[in-house]
């Protein structure tokens, strides 16, 4: 019988990867915090997430002229309402992204050690104890 990864680690390969792209579009927030007219960008994780999950075979490009089928993270990108407008334009709210990019690593982290425990049950089943 053969393993089949792709069921076996369920959803959090996605995960990892897309929280892995929020938290860069979150450091990106708070290292452009003094950047005048910067705007706060964030992802919708749940949407992106069902997407993904949707694409079960994506189409492959057999040519450089083919558009590619896979939408780039760009496309699901929104930004943030400030509570609080700066006057040079600068969306970015320090505290906001600090505690958005924490709440990103736990739940990284969270996915990470599904994996982690995915992988550890597989490597018993396969030495047999």
């Amino acid at each position: 019988m053969a393993i089949n990864f792709d069921t076996a680690l369920g959803i959090h390969p996605q995960a990892l990867a897309l929280r892995e792209k929020r938290g860069e579009l979150l450091a990106a927030n708070m290292a452009n915090a003094d950047t005048p007219g910067y705007k706060a960008r964030d992802l919708d994780f749940k949407s992106v997430l069902q997407q993904n999950l949707q694409m079960t075979k994506p189409m492959e490009r057999t040519q450089t002229n083919h558009f590619s089928t896979q939408q780039s993270l760009e496309s699901h990108t929104m930004y943030r309402n400030p509570s609080q407008a700066s006057l040079d334009g600068n969306t970015v709210e320090a505290n906001v992204e600090q505690a958005k990019y924490a709440e990103n690593a736990v739940q990284y982290q969270a996915s990470l050690q599904f994996v982690s425990n995915k992988l550890s049950g597989l490597m018993l089943a396969l030495r047999g104890q």
